[in-house]
């Protein structure tokens, strides 16, 4: 599940919970998102549940199928359920955003310098396209 912050914006930050696009994002992590932004196979999205259009999800965009739908997945593979596996195709309406970036919280007790400079260098990191992800999740 995931709170969008700010919709009326162009960029906006959503709040990740559950564990379905492990490794590449963690429950509690923030993502950077660009609404309206184009999609590309491999793009990491946020997308309104095409069954329960209250509940927003964040999935990897596969592939973009015949009719103008597109196939996500999250990237866990222990964790197979909401996703196109459950209810196919997702119309391109449906999917409101880009992420752009993640933003990993820090956690209790970082309180060393060495510590805060740990989680500072790694708590940002840019979310490309990755096609690789595309082509090993359409495998499964």
């Amino acid at each position: 599940m995931v709170v969008v912050r700010s919709p009326l914006k162009r960029f906006g930050v959503v709040d990740v919970s559950g564990p379905s696009m492990a490794p590449t994002l963690a429950d509690g992590d923030r993502v950077v998102v660009r609404y309206g932004a184009a999609v590309r196979p491999g793009d990491v999205v946020v997308l309104r549940h095409p069954f329960q259009q209250d509940l927003l999800v964040i999935k990897r965009a596969v592939e973009r199928r015949p009719g103008g739908g597109w196939w996500v997945l999250g990237d866990n593979p222990f964790n197979e359920t909401g996703d196109s596996t459950d209810y196919g195709a997702v119309p391109g309406e449906l999917l409101l955003a880009t992420a752009v970036l993640r933003l990993r919280p820090r956690e209790e007790g970082q309180r060393s310098l060495r510590a805060r400079l740990s989680w500072a260098l790694s708590a940002v990191r840019p979310l490309r396209a990755d096609p690789s992800a595309s082509s090993r999740l359409r495998a499964r």
